[in-house]
């Protein structure tokens, strides 16, 4: 006995020797990497700013660039981190509640905005281009039709929420006990049957919106009014989630939904308040999109999930605060990498930065937070 419990311990301590001397693992040198990579590019920018290869104006706008990136880019990945975190599955039709809110927003703009200059039909398709009527002749900007924005952004959101509930009314809440990935898979079909939904009433045709906007300093005023206005909002929802009984109801029901049923939550109020926030959130940020970029089209939301579900993962899976740190990384990535590379391969950048991340942290930035 006494040999098998001394070969015992010479085992165990050969073994935490072979731990100590044993290389580092993948995870830790991805992470090493990455440090070095980063320090290598940072030493890089200064080192192109005292050469001149670079001026710091041109550094700070593409700073700038990527927090009104990142801030459109938070305003939907909030909504897509909170419908996993509550509802347990990723819906791949947000990026199409995006394009609803967008078209949807600036219909009820135009119709404010353009009143008289076109005819209602033209107006509300989001197309005033006959008798010599552009979209700047209706002078969609923020100065120029301040109201008509500001309508535009409120009936963005509110048609964006009753599409979203009358989706989960008729598909998704009849589909909660088959599990996430039947949930899923739905959820590309009410996606693509929305955006050709969309595509019959406005076309597929991408379209001028709004006129060209005056600077306010170094920015736009669309710019300007996109960053403000998402930052008040994720602000608010802050705020809703943190010192709110409602938000109290959804940080609980995401961390354990039976539980919450226990003790009383009504889990179905805070799924429909998950979807009114989320969706709200979604075509808000369609909408402001279009302000800064001028344009919009069936595919506008489709063409950014992937950013989306990028900053969602990169975050953390299920954590709203984590979206929007991995919103703020994607976002900066992007636009920073222009630095090196061209417009094309921006984005690239971000992927891969992404990758290198997860190797290195599987569950996110702030994984295994749900929403505190």
């Amino acid at each position: 006995m006494g040999e098998n419990i001394s070969g015992g311990r010479i085992s165990d301590s050969a073994s935490a020797v072979r731990n100590r001397l044993s290389p580092t693992s993948g995870a830790d040198i991805v992470g090493l990497f990455v440090a070095l990579l980063m320090v290598l590019l940072v030493l890089d920018i200064v080192r192109r700013l005292v050469t001149g290869g670079i001026a710091y104006t041109k550094l700070l706008e593409y700073l700038w660039w990527g927090l009104r990136d990142a801030m459109y880019i938070a305003l939907a990945a909030v909504g897509l981190s909170m419908t996993y975190s509550i509802l347990q599955f990723a819906n791949f039709s947000h990026g199409d509640l995006i394009t609803t809110g967008a078209f949807g927003g600036w219909a009820a703009a135009y119709l404010v905005g353009g009143w008289g200059l076109a005819s209602v039909g033209e107006l509300v398709l989001v197309r005033a281009t006959s008798g010599g009527v552009s979209p700047g002749q209706v002078g969609l900007q923020v100065f120029a039709s301040p109201l008509a924005i500001l309508i535009g952004m409120v009936v963005a959101g509110a048609v964006t929420v009753l599409v979203a509930l009358a989706i989960d009314r008729l598909v998704y809440k009849r589909m909660r006990d088959q599990g996430g990935i039947s949930m899923l898979i739905a959820s590309v079909g009410v996606a693509l049957a929305l955006r050709y939904f969309l595509a019959v009433i406005f076309t597929n045709r991408k379209r001028g919106v709004t006129a060209t906007a005056p600077d306010v300093g170094p920015f736009t005023a669309h710019e300007l009014t996109l960053v403000i206005i998402a930052f008040a909002l994720i602000v608010g929802l802050h705020l809703l989630l943190q010192r709110t009984k409602l938000g109290k109801s959804m940080r609980a029901m995401a961390d354990n939904k039976d539980l919450a049923l226990i003790t009383g939550i009504p889990t179905e109020r805070v799924i429909t308040a998950t979807w009114i926030i989320g969706a709200a959130f979604a075509g808000i940020s369609g909408y402001l999109i279009v302000l800064d970029r001028g344009s919009v089209s069936i595919n506008l939301g489709w063409f950014l999930l992937l950013l989306i579900f990028a900053a969602v993962i990169l975050g953390g899976i299920g954590s709203i605060y984590g979206a929007l740190v991995g919103s703020l990384i994607i976002g900066m990535t992007v636009n920073v990498s222009l630095i090196w590379l061209p417009s094309d391969l921006a984005k690239v950048s971000a992927f891969i930065l992404m990758i290198l991340i997860l190797v290195f942290k599987p569950n996110g930035l702030l994984g295994g937070v749900e929403t505190t």
